[in-house]
């Protein structure tokens, strides 16, 4: 789970980096390729951050009341 946000920060972060570098390109080719890169890091880090949601929500928790 850790590992999933950290993962997940990282590529949002790449993600965000890659869109507010768009205002620097003039080509409208690498803007498309750009765009495509950051989107697929936003995709990515989407993804990470839904399977460690997933996995804190069906991990194990004690039980109320419970010793241990």
């Amino acid at each position: 789970m850790i590992f999933a946000a950290i993962f997940a920060a990282i590529c949002l972060g790449v993600a965000i980096t890659g869109f507010v570098s768009l205002g620097g390109l003039t080509d409208p080719t690498a803007i498309e390729d750009a765009k495509g890169f950051a989107w697929f890091w936003a995709f990515l880090g989407t993804i990470a951050l839904a399977l460690g949601l997933l996995a804190w929500r069906i991990s194990p928790r004690p039980e109320e009341g419970e010793d241990g």
